[in-house]
């Protein structure tokens, strides 16, 4: 039986971050009632005439400097002929022969032997500029089914970046997808929310029998909205036409739309080849030609990128390879790290803070870092209390879920709900001395040897003074008292 391998190649389309659409002043506003973002030009009526949005060549300028692409002095756009009722023109203004730019590259990581990191260049075909469709919605109506068309969306500028057919396993494929998510959002150029399907992707899959040049034929799944069902969708596409092939047939060309439910591709339609779109170059629109000197720009504003960054903070913060990832997966969120390890003075209590506590609130509500109600400043100030004794490491985490809850300082609840730890020696001995009292078993079993005993009698004092006692002291202090006979 023979050993296949896959072969995949995506087209993720990156809805860019302008306020306006790409051929006139609509907004971009996601969200608004249908058809409110529209125009005589997005509406396509007669007459009307297509006129470039600059920022939106720049944001793609932008993403393939970031990618390593060469940018084309010179690029056209062209008339991509289909008809859909979401389209209004009867065609869509794209890049075909001449796009912006081509040959890049991106790196990624995954998994090996042992859970080692094994880096991966993924080439980049190229990056193209072109409108996005409008939408539309099919619901029930009084009398039966009717379809309905939303154009806000006509018109909206995307970007298309076609890798090479490089990546092996699904897993490779989401590991290039979240990648390149984390360039656009660290870029600003793409908001990056797939739910909303302002990033979206295409996946072309085959197989072939392992150690074979030749491919094999592809299909390719459409619109696929979230990263967990990427990887499932082409899992499920490689073992369909692994199945397919092995019961004696072949696999036909084809478009492919999975369903997350039932967890299978369904077909769509026949795959289109670019002749059946009856590409020409549009006639509205002068040729794009960019300057050397606008390129050298618009590369002396780029920011640190994830890769760099998250090398940086392996170096600077003495941070696994999992921290840094996760720190700098989001700009925002390496920002907001930054800002409390620089103020605080404290890059590891800074991490655990953040990883372990932040991280878990957010996630489980689903938001992000900017909708923290913490800011970083008001962690430092959480973090200042605790390094200097103020609350222990215990009062910490009921502060810091009380400041998540009302948004309140650190300093202002603690006075409020007198949360200060105690410290004062005397106090803590008396304390100390009435545990020992109470529990003569294990203080005689930790006289006899046992240490472990001493977790439990430290317990005691902590819950006899609502955890406000110092926890070294009582340690410290506790082991003096039971070292006398």
């Amino acid at each position: 039986m023979p050993d296949f391998e896959m072969v995949i190649g995506l087209e993720v389309h990156v809805q860019l971050l302008t306020q306006s659409k790409l051929f006139c002043g609509c907004s971009t506003k996601f969200g608004e009632p249908p058809n409110h973002n529209t125009c005589p030009i997005c509406l396509a009526m007669p007459g009307v005439l297509p006129k470039l949005n600059r920022r939106a060549v720049e944001f793609a300028i932008r993403t393939a400097l970031a990618t390593g692409c060469t940018v084309n002095l010179r690029s056209r756009f062209a008339r991509k002929n289909y008809f859909y009722p979401d389209l209004p023109k009867g065609y869509q203004i794209s890049q075909y022969e001449e796009p912006l730019a081509e040959h890049g590259h991106l790196d990624v990581e995954t998994p090996g032997p042992g859970g080692a990191a094994v880096r991966k260049r993924v080439g980049i075909i190229r990056i193209h500029m072109e409108e996005d469709a409008g939408k539309s919605l099919h619901e029930n109506a009084e009398g039966g089914q009717a379809s309905l068309i939303d154009l806000n969306r006509a018109g909206v500028p995307l970007m298309e970046i076609v890798s090479a057919p490089d990546l092996r396993s699904a897993e490779e494929a989401t590991e290039y997808l979240k990648s390149l998510r984390n360039i656009v959002r660290c870029l600003g150029v793409s908001d990056g929310n797939m739910q909303e399907g302002s990033f979206r992707c295409d996946a072309n899959v085959s197989i072939r029998p392992r150690g074979s040049e030749k491919f094999g034929t592809r299909a390719e799944l459409k619109n696929i909205n979230s990263f967990k069902f990427v990887e499932r969708a082409i899992a499920y596409e490689a073992r369909r036409q692994e199945a397919l092939i092995l019961d004696g047939g072949k696999v036909k060309q084809e478009t492919r739309l999975f369903d997350p439910d039932e967890g299978v591709s369904r077909p769509m339609r026949s795959k289109e080849e670019a002749h059946d779109y009856r590409y020409f170059p549009e006639p509205d629109l002068l040729p794009l030609e960019v300057s050397n000197a606008w390129i050298d720009e618009i590369r002396r504003t780029l920011p640190e990128l994830p890769v760099a960054r998250r090398e940086r903070f392996l170096k600077d913060y003495g941070h696994s390879q999992e921290e840094a990832s996760t720190l700098t997966a989001d700009r925002a969120l390496a920002d907001y790290f930054e800002a409390v390890a620089k103020k605080s003075g404290d890059p590891r209590s800074a991490t655990n803070w953040i990883k372990n506590e932040l991280l878990r609130e957010l996630n489980a509500q689903g938001k992000s870092i900017e909708q923290s109600p913490i800011s970083a400043e008001a962690l430092c100030g959480l973090l200042e209390l605790l390094s200097k004794g103020t609350i222990s490491g215990k009062i910490a985490k009921d502060v810091f879920a009380e400041m998540y809850a009302t948004g309140k300082a650190a300093q202002a609840i603690v006075q409020e709900k007198n949360l200060v730890q105690i410290a004062d020696t005397g106090a803590i001995r008396s304390l100390c001395e009435e545990v020992v009292a109470a529990n003569p078993k294990q203080a005689g079993e930790f006289k006899a040897g046992k240490q472990a005993v001493l977790g439990f009698l430290v317990g005691q004092v902590m819950k006899r003074s609502q955890g406000k006692a110092n926890p070294q002291m009582v340690n410290d202090l506790l082991r003096e008292i039971l070292s006398n006979p």
